[in-house]
């Protein structure tokens, strides 16, 4: 059995390790990754264009001081991308944050594993913990840069205007980042706490080592003559 040391402090790993895999969840989950205001205007009508949206869905609503008002729309950001380097940076960028969810599921696996047993010091030990937090934070930065890129240097939400609304054609375009993407910076500190409770493990348990094979010229005189 593990000690009591041991124990708290894997599953104090294995705490923020399912903490990340909640965080990425509702990363994929939510719609709130970008808000693009887009500006649009023709012979008849005048405005901006607001468009929300995340890795799978969105929303958009045409704000005119000309024209006739149109409803807000609800869409799939998959279904609604033509272009295929916008569709495939889209699916990337999907794929990695998955991949990074299955690393820091099998890191919750591999810290609660060993806060309730001894496993040899293989890479069931503390080897893979770091080696999945590692993949898991690399993962969804990756994502996170290919998002990045995809918004400002493929133009996506312009693509994503001109394909819903084909009558207005946009003349420039703002971006602001939500919730959902900035939590990618917490998945990020998630996965750096896991591997620093486990260090803070390992060197402990070296130093207790240590000093259980100290040398007898540091043991009391009065010990060595007894």
């Amino acid at each position: 059995m593990p000690t009591r040391t041991k124990t708290w402090m894997f599953f104090a790993g294995f705490l923020t390790s399912l903490g990340a895999s909640v965080v990425i969840c509702s990363i994929l989950g939510t719609s709130e990754w970008i808000t693009s205001t887009i500006s649009i205007q023709d012979t008849i009508s005048q405005g901006t264009v607001i468009i929300t949206y995340g890795l799978l869905r969105g929303q958009s609503f045409p704000q005119l001081s000309h024209g006739l008002e149109e409803p807000m729309k609800y869409f799939e950001v998959l279904g609604t991308l033509n272009a295929s380097s916008q569709k495939s940076l889209q699916v990337v960028t999907i794929l990695l944050l998955v991949f990074s969810l299955c690393a820091s599921l099998l890191s919750c696996g591999f810290t609660f594993y060993n806060s309730v047993s001894n496993p040899y010091q293989t890479f069931l030990g503390p080897v893979g913990v770091y080696t999945w937090n590692g993949l898991s934070a690399c993962f969804i930065f990756v994502a996170m840069m290919l998002f990045v890129g995809n918004t400002q240097s493929h133009h996506l939400s312009q693509e994503l205007s001109r394909v819903l609304y084909p009558a207005f054609p946009s003349t420039g375009a703002t971006h602001s980042y939500g919730y959902s993407f900035w939590l990618i910076l917490l998945v990020i500190l998630l996965n750096a706490v896991t591997v620093v409770i486990i260090v803070f493990y390992q060197r402990a348990r070296y130093q207790q080592k240590q000093e259980q094979k100290k040398p007898m010229e540091y043991a009391p005189r009065d010990g060595i003559l007894f």
